[in-house]
C-alpha cells in the first residue's frame, strides 16, 4: 500500500487547501499563541503518527515543551479512502506513562474526526487530561478540536505529503 494521499493534482482545484512550508511555520506559531492565551500548560504532546507527527513537534518547540510521544492509527488509505473505522497500530504508546498527565493530542486535520475521538477516549479512559489541538477542522467531524488553526471543508493538500514517496 501506498501510504501517499495528498491529491495534489491540478493544485489549483478551487476544492483543494493548499499549505505550503511557509504556512505551516505561521500556523504552527498561531496555533501555539492561542493554547498559550487559553491558559492551557500541557506537559507532553502526543502526535497522532502520522500527520500529526510535524505539527506536534512544531508546537512542542514552540511551547517549549521537552516531553513528546506518538500514537499510531490508521484510517485513511487512500484520497478520499478510509478503512471501516480507525485501527491503533503498534509500537503502542506507553499509556502508563501519560496517567494523570496534561496532554496535547496533535494531528494535522480533524476531517470525520474519528481518529482524534479515538485517541482522546482512550487516553481521558486512562485518567489523562487531554485537550486537541489540530491545524485544520472540517465541518463533518464529531470531535470539536479544542484547538484549530483553521477551518475548512476543502481537501488539504499538506507540504509533507503533496509528493508521491521516494522509489528506488
Amino acid at each position: 500500500m501506498s501510504a501517499f494521499h495528498a491529491d495534489a493534482s491540478d493544485l489549483a482545484e478551487p476544492d483543494k487547501e493548499v499549505l505550503t512550508w511557509q504556512g505551516f511555520g505561521d500556523a504552527g506559531r498561531e496555533l501555539a499563541t492561542a493554547i498559550a492565551a487559553d491558559g492551557y500548560r500541557p506537559e507532553i504532546v502526543i502526535a497522532v503518527a502520522r500527520g500529526g507527527l510535524l505539527p506536534a513537534g512544531h508546537l512542542a518547540y514552540a511551547l517549549g515543551l521537552k516531553l513528546a510521544d506518538a500514537i499510531n492509527v490508521e484510517f485513511y488509505t487512500d484520497v478520499h479512502e478510509t478503512l471501516p473505522d480507525p485501527v491503533l497500530l503498534e509500537p503502542m504508546l506507553d499509556v502508563e506513562a501519560i496517567r494523570g498527565r496534561r496532554l496535547l493530542v496533535v494531528d494535522d486535520v480533524a476531517d470525520s474526526g474519528r481518529t482524534l475521538a479515538l485517541v482522546l477516549d482512550l487516553l481521558r479512559g486512562m485518567g489523562a487530561e487531554a485537550r486537541s489541538a489540530v491545524l485544520y477542522a472540517k465541518p463533518t467531524s464529531v470531535v470539536d478540536p479544542d484547538f484549530v488553526w483553521r477551518r475548512t471543508d476543502r481537501w488539504i493538500v499538506f507540504p509533507w505529503s503533496a509528493l508521491p514517496p521516494v522509489t528506488a
